[in-house]
């Protein structure tokens, strides 16, 4: 594959493969109804959701590549970049595409909403795969879509447009949770490995010479996206994984303070904290109490 090809704006990722914009900011493209689907190398200026129907095409945003099954989701947002390649001698793949542009959104309560739809950010071995059922709800709200934009524009187009993503947007986050609960066992093996990391962070020396962990380094230490890995995380346990990771920071702290050969510096060190009083600080507010008050209420428990 040559070089990675920008699509900054909706046009120019229709021109691309031969179809015609029928809006600037927001389009459906058909991708069983377009001759022109080569193996390329994409970064998007846009958010886009894709319903991938059959299997034909490789595809790899992240770490891994993934070879798609029927009724698959996968979502990008503004920046990504996204590899596709044809199977040789395989179907035409059938797909369909919402995409939509961060300016579409101005104005509207969409806009603030962005964030908590984490799904954009995952990687491609975390796309969503969908039952019948729901397929068919992503279906009707991308036709939806491509029926406004095919009616006249007028003063109810935008927010028509903006609120039947929106609605999509949260179906999507349902059957995330639904993918999540039904995926029991492999939750489950993520969070024992998520616990034992966290163990031989500390047990290993690891703290003391890069610092305090951070939600990333477990992510990528379980090969999967900071955002498919919190949010698994919260689903299960409730708990985010920084909360969990400050909860372990809590636990070591405390037993190390009980330790009358080391300081409060050493304990700091010891931790990741790269200077003593962050440390002070982040125990007093995490315990209710100094490391100097903790010890001398242990002593006389």
């Amino acid at each position: 594959m040559s070089s990675i090809i920008k699509a900054d704006t909706i046009q120019q990722y229709n021109q691309f493969f031969g179809q015609q914009t029928r809006h600037p900011q927001v389009d459906i493209i058909h991708f069983d109804h377009s001759e022109n689907q080569p193996t390329h190398k994409m970064t998007f200026g846009f958010y886009a959701l894709f319903l991938v129907k059959t299997v034909g095409i490789t595809m790899d945003y992240g770490k891994t590549k993934y070879d798609f099954d029927e009724s698959t989701v996968i979502c990008l947002a503004p920046g990504q970049t996204i590899g596709v390649y044809r199977m040789p001698g395989g179907p035409v793949p059938e797909a369909v595409g919402l995409l939509f542009h961060p300016d579409l959104l101005l104005g509207t309560s969409l806009a603030s909403k962005m964030k908590q739809f984490t799904f954009f950010s995952y990687s491609s071995n975390e796309a969503l795969h969908l039952s019948a059922d729901e397929s068919l709800i992503v279906q009707d709200y991308m036709d939806k879509v491509q029926r406004e934009l095919e009616h006249p524009m007028d003063k109810f187009s935008k927010q028509l447009l903006v609120s039947n993503i929106e609605v999509l947007l949260y179906y999507c986050m349902r059957f995330f949770e639904r993918q999540f609960a039904s995926r029991e066992k492999l939750n489950n093996d993520v969070l024992v490995c998520f616990e034992q990391l966290l163990n031989e962070y500390w047990d290993s020396g690891e703290a003391r010479q890069h610092g305090l962990p951070t939600v990333k380094y477990f992510a990528d230490k379980i090969c999967l996206s900071s955002n498919y890995f919190g949010d698994l995380i919260k689903s299960i346990t409730g708990k985010s994984p920084q909360e969990y990771i400050q909860a372990k920071i809590v636990e070591v702290a405390k037993e190390a303070i009980l330790n009358p050969f080391l300081t409060a510096k050493e304990v700091a060190g010891m931790l990741g904290f790269q200077y003593p009083q962050h440390f002070l600080r982040f125990f007093k507010k995490q315990v209710g109490c100094t490391p100097k008050e903790y010890k001398q209420n242990s002593s006389k428990a």
